[in-house]
Parts: C-alpha cells; structure tokens; sequence
C-alpha cells in the first residue's frame, strides 16, 4: 500500500515523478512499517517455540500482558528505526539529477544521489543489519529447537499440522530478511539493473502478498466460506 499504488499512478499516466514530500513519506512509512514486520516475525518464532516446546507453560510465558509488551515494543522500536533512517537519509543535499532506479524512493538509491558521502546513514544502515542479523539468528536458533522437539512427536498428524504452521512464517521471515539486507548491503550500478528490481519486489511486496494465504487461509471459517464459494462457483444455481 506505500509503494504499488504510486508506482500504479505513473504506469497509467506515463509519468515517473515523485514530489519530495512524497518521496520523504515513503521512505518513513516503508521503513516503520518493515521495522515493525521484523520484529513481529521474531516474536512469532518465539511463540511457535513456546507454544510447541513448553505448551504448559505457553498461557503463563505468553500472557496478554506479555503480548501487548511485545507489540508495544515492536511499534516503538520500529518508530525509532524510522526516525533515525528518514533524518540520516535527507539530512545530505542531492546532487544531479534527481532520477531514482526504482519503482518507490528506496533509501540505496537515495544515497547514492548524495552530493557527498552520507555517514549518518551508513551508520544507521550499519546499526540496523546488526539488528537485522540478531533476528535472523534469533528466528533460526528458535526453529531448530521447535522442528527437533516436532520431529520428537509419535503423531503424523501432529508433526504435519506443527510443520505446516511454522514452515510457511520461517520461509516468509527468511525471505524478507535475506532478500532486504542484500539491497542494502551490495552495491548500486549506476544503469538501472533488472536484478536489482527483482530484489526490491522481493522484500517490498512479496512478504505482505504471501501473508493472507499463509495466515488468512489456515483460519477454519476462511476454509469454510472458501468452500462455500467453490461450491457456488461450481454448481451455479439455475
């Protein structure tokens, strides 16, 4: 919803522009908003690893209060990210023209627009891959624990329904980690690259497309109104 109806707008009319306070606001509520999905991602793994490692402690471990904690410092630590990214990111004065390689104002893209070289934002970029690879790490160490304790389980049914939950979140978590640190980390070509496209596609709009299948479509009463529908579809009243 930050970068596709925008990019939508200039396909329809031919145009590639962007104002600057559009541009500004992109790069704050795209940042606010993958900081936020980071966070949640970690937070789910250490759910699923309680839920499936210590399922009689899971009520006391995770608590209401302790979720609202955790959404709470989700939202906060997000907030922070953003401010410290968009005030490093147009704190340093742009230099020729001002043509950004890409579908929305990606912050790579704006640096290197820089008229010198923007330590701020390198540090903040720096700070932020550090965190990036303390949740990856974090989301890892907590699945091998949760796929050795499923793997431990007598009941094919059991091991099935845990591997179809957790799976699905690890394969989005790695994806949107993996795919948005090598954006930041390799560098720029200064011809816009098919490849780096690709990339930015990958950590912007596959994660949130791929989240109402994976979540959405394994609640029973989707499953039901789905089948319903299909029944519609197939067996149309006359």
């Amino acid at each position: 919803s930050i970068t596709v109806p925008k990019s939508i707008e200039n396909s329809l009319m031919n145009l590639n522009l962007i104002s600057f306070l559009g541009c500004v606001a992109q790069v704050f509520f795209l940042v606010l908003l993958a900081s936020r999905e980071v966070t949640l991602l970690t937070v789910m793994s250490y759910d699923h690893y309680v839920a499936i490692c210590h399922p009689l402690r899971y009520g006391t471990i995770m608590s209401h209060q302790a979720c609202e904690q955790m959404a709470a410092y989700s939202w906060v630590s997000g907030g922070l990210n953003t401010v410290f990214h968009t005030v490093a990111t147009f704190s340093v004065p742009m230099c020729g023209p001002h043509v950004v390689h890409q579908f929305f104002c990606d912050i790579p893209q704006l640096f290197s627009l820089a008229c010198f070289y923007n330590i701020k934002e390198l540090v903040v970029i720096g700070l932020s891959l550090l965190l990036d690879i303390g949740f990856f790490v974090f989301i890892n160490v907590s699945y091998f624990h949760t796929f050795s304790t499923v793997l431990k389980i007598t009941s094919r049914e059991g091991r099935s329904k845990a591997f179809s939950t957790c799976l699905p979140h690890l394969v989005v978590g790695t994806l949107f980690l993996s795919s948005g640190s090598f954006a930041y980390l390799h560098p720029l070509s200064k011809s816009p690259s098919l490849f780096d496209l690709l990339v930015s596609i990958f950590y912007t709009m596959a994660p949130p497309t791929v989240n109402p299948l994976i979540y959405s479509l394994r609640n029973k009463d989707m499953q039901k109104v789905l089948r319903r529908l299909q029944q519609i579809w197939c067996h149309p009243a006359h």
